[in-house]
């Protein structure tokens, strides 16, 4: 049982979705505290590409200093989905593949959700139909413990009978993960050192990194063999 996990991000990187393709379960982990500060964290923003380059299409979020989980963490509609949804149409509108999905992505954003984690889930999901990644998802709120960093990790993978668990690499990830942990109980560790591929885009140079949108738009159903 091959086991992924990772918060409920806005609109995820290629990256994100390459982890769950290869996870037989992939654990939406909801119920750890969102972070306060704002620095390399993608929780709540993505990038896009426009003509001059990167944009951040950012949900403000409300409640962020009160020590809340993702899944506490309310959402201040103060007309963002709308800008965003402009300018996903604005910068992608002559992409190959934007009348694929739009509609889809525009109908998921329109609409309010009383907290970011449902909004980012309902779009993940929508992410992995499209791309056709059948991997189940459960959400770690479900699998009720107060434990905390690694020793929460292991507690789940504990609770989906894991044998294999895909880590990412970033300092986040890095500090819960003591190796001899998952040796002794006989869990192969498998850390996620994903190549970014390079794919026609468009507005000239390839720029990486960017929302599973960007792949979407200018590939279209030959995404995840991009990913992969």
């Amino acid at each position: 049982m091959i086991v992924s996990i990772h918060q409920p991000n806005y609109l995820p990187w290629l990256g994100y979705f390459d982890k769950i393709a290869k996870s037989d379960v992939f654990v939406i982990l909801d119920d750890v505290q969102y972070p306060r500060g704002k620095k390399g964290f993608f929780g709540n923003r993505n990038q896009i590409k426009t003509n001059n380059g990167k944009m951040w299409l950012t949900v403000p979020v409300l409640g962020r200093s009160e020590f809340k989980n993702f899944n506490e963490i309310g959402i201040n509609y103060n007309g963002w989905n709308e800008k965003h949804i402009q300018n996903i149409y604005n910068f992608y509108k002559k992409a190959p593949y934007f009348d694929n999905y739009f509609e889809n992505i525009k109908s998921i954003l329109i609409k309010k959700y009383s907290t970011l984690s449902e909004l980012s889930t309902k779009l993940i999901i929508y992410f992995m139909k499209v791309l056709e990644i059948d991997t189940k998802v459960v959400y770690s709120s479900n699998l009720k413990t107060e434990k905390i960093g690694g020793e929460k990790i292991l507690y789940i993978l504990g609770q989906l009978s894991a044998t294999e668990y895909i880590s990412g690499t970033g300092p986040g990830s890095m500090r819960c993960i003591d190796e001899q942990d998952y040796f002794d109980r006989g869990i192969k560790l498998n850390w996620q050192n994903y190549e970014h591929p390079i794919y026609n885009q468009l507005y000239g140079e390839f720029i990486p990194y960017l929302s599973i949108i960007d792949l979407l738009f200018n590939i279209g159903d030959k995404s995840i063999g991009v990913i992969k």
